[in-house]
This record gives structure tokens, sequence and C-alpha cells, in this order.
């Protein structure tokens, strides 16, 4: 396990290597080391501009040999954001190091959490908060497209993306960190407990919650249950009245039972369930 005092001297050592690099033309603190918020567990959060005249995949090439020659790296991912890449490396004292990379154009502040330690700011440094607009509306398409499909587990992944994603843009509007939910407990509880009803639970507690499903919408939901081999699902949904031969009009002739046994679903124990039952289909 690392110590404060070896994050701090690897940190120290990062930045002289920045500042000696002529193709890095800025560097800056970022995560809690930038608001001098460490704890003991903080990893080191650096991000760098890179020369538009250089090698990016180069420069990135080079700095990832240090970190695995000279200081004990064992792996390393990648993650994207706009134009810059996020390279995370994890040492062998489980030390995480997180160096992001981006041309001088875009090197700049997307979060509170940045202090510019050499260089300047670019031109093209995106808005705080518009990836993360996207990507709720997005994950709010498909929670409704999931509990429509019957598909209760992916419906869950996608409801609490929306409210990951709305609560980082409460991070950003309040002025704390938005990344990884680093933030979320900084907000005022005004603000967190108009969350709570987003935190999924069960689907007899979301029907019970919300204005009574048509039976349109249950059969349809059936049938996608159907399609997607959720037998549970199915007999959940048959019990709340759905009818086990409607065909939605998006499904031309193909009834609940023929859809089950589809090619690619391989559900004969469904298909069984639902011919005891009487559903109609070869």
């Amino acid at each position: 396990m690392f110590t404060p005092q070896e994050r701090t001297r690897l940190r120290d050592a990062l930045v002289a290597r920045a500042r000696a690099d002529e193709r890095v033309t800025g560097a800056a603190l970022t995560g809690s080391a930038s608001r001098d918020a460490e704890d003991r567990w903080s990893d080191i959060d650096l991000a760098l501009g890179v020369a538009a005249g250089a090698d990016f995949g180069r420069v990135m090439a080079d700095w990832t040999a240090a970190m695995y020659r000279q200081h004990g790296a064992l792996d390393h991912l990648d993650v994207r954001s706009g134009a810059a890449t996020y390279r995370v490396f994890l040492l062998a004292s489980t030390l995480q190091v997180d160096i992001a990379f981006a041309p001088e154009d875009d090197f700049g502040p997307t979060a509170p959490t940045f202090r510019l330690l050499f260089g300047r700011v670019g031109d093209r440094v995106p808005a705080a908060g518009a990836e993360l607009i996207g990507m709720a509306w997005l994950y709010a398409l498909h929670a409704r497209s999931s509990l429509a499909r019957g598909r209760v587990w992916q419906a869950e992944y996608m409801i609490s993306g929306v409210r990951d994603h709305v609560l980082a843009l409460a991070c950003v509007r309040h002025g704390v960190p938005a990344v990884q939910g680093r933030g979320m407990d900084q907000l005022p509880a005004a603000v967190t407990a108009g969350f709570t009803a987003a935190l999924a639970r069960s689907v007899d507690e979301f029907l019970a919650a919300g204005p009574a499903p048509g039976s349109g919408e249950i059969d349809a939901a059936f049938w996608q249950a159907c399609n997607g081999g959720q037998r549970r699902m199915a007999e959940y949904l048959l019990d709340q009245g759905a009818d086990i031969n409607a065909i939605p009009g998006y499904a031309g002739q193909q009834t609940a039972a023929e859809a089950a046994g589809s090619v690619g679903t391989q559900r004969q124990a469904l298909v069984d369930w639902l011919k005891e039952r009487g559903a109609a289909g070869d």
C-alpha cells in the first residue's frame, strides 16, 4: 500500500518530467489535489497539453513506457472524453495514476477541480456538462424501451444511468467534482432528496408509483418479455392481465410463443410454459 509521501514524490517527479518535455505545452493538477483535499486514499490526477506539432501517440507511448519502467505500473486502461485521452495506471503499490493527454487547444478545465501548474489553457475547451446532458437523455430513452420490452435488469441499469448523470449535472451547477460521483456527497440535502424516488427497487413499486399502464402497454411488454426469453417477467405480466396471444403492431403476425422460440432466444422451457397456458403459434 502506498503512503501519502510516496504519492507526493511521484507526483512531483511527473510534474518535473512534464516541465522538461518540450512536447508538453501545459500541465495541471486535477482531482482532490487541485483543491488541497487529498486524503489517505487519493490517487494522482495530472492533465497535460500536447503541442500541436507533436506526435500525440508518441507522447503517450513515451510517458506510458516511463510509468512501467520507472514507476512500477502493472496495467493501464484508456478513458476517452472529447479530444482528451485519460490513461489510468495501476501501480504495484495500488496507487492509481491518471494522466490526461489533450491537444494544446483542448487543454483546460472541464470541472472545478483544475489547477494550472504551467502553460496556457486552450481555445477549444468543451463546456462543462455538455456530454452529461447528452448521456442523460440517452439513458432515459433506453430506460423507457427497456421497461416496454420487459427487460427489468436493463431498465434498472438505464434508470441508474439517468439518475447518476443528472446528479453529475447538479455537481457541475454547485461547483463540486462531477466525475465518478466524487462530489455527490457534497451536494445540499435539498438537491439529493429529490432523487430518492429514482432508486429502482422493484417492478411492483415502479408500477405503483405512476399511472397504471393500459392493457395495450401490458400486452406489448408481455410480448417483449417473451421475445427476450424473460420467463419471470412474462409470468408477472400475465398475472397483471396481459393477453397471451396479443401481437403488437410492430411484430407482424408473430405471436409471443413464436417470438420466444425464434432463432437466437433458445427458450424452449418458456415456449412450453406458454403452450401450457393456451398460447397460439406454431
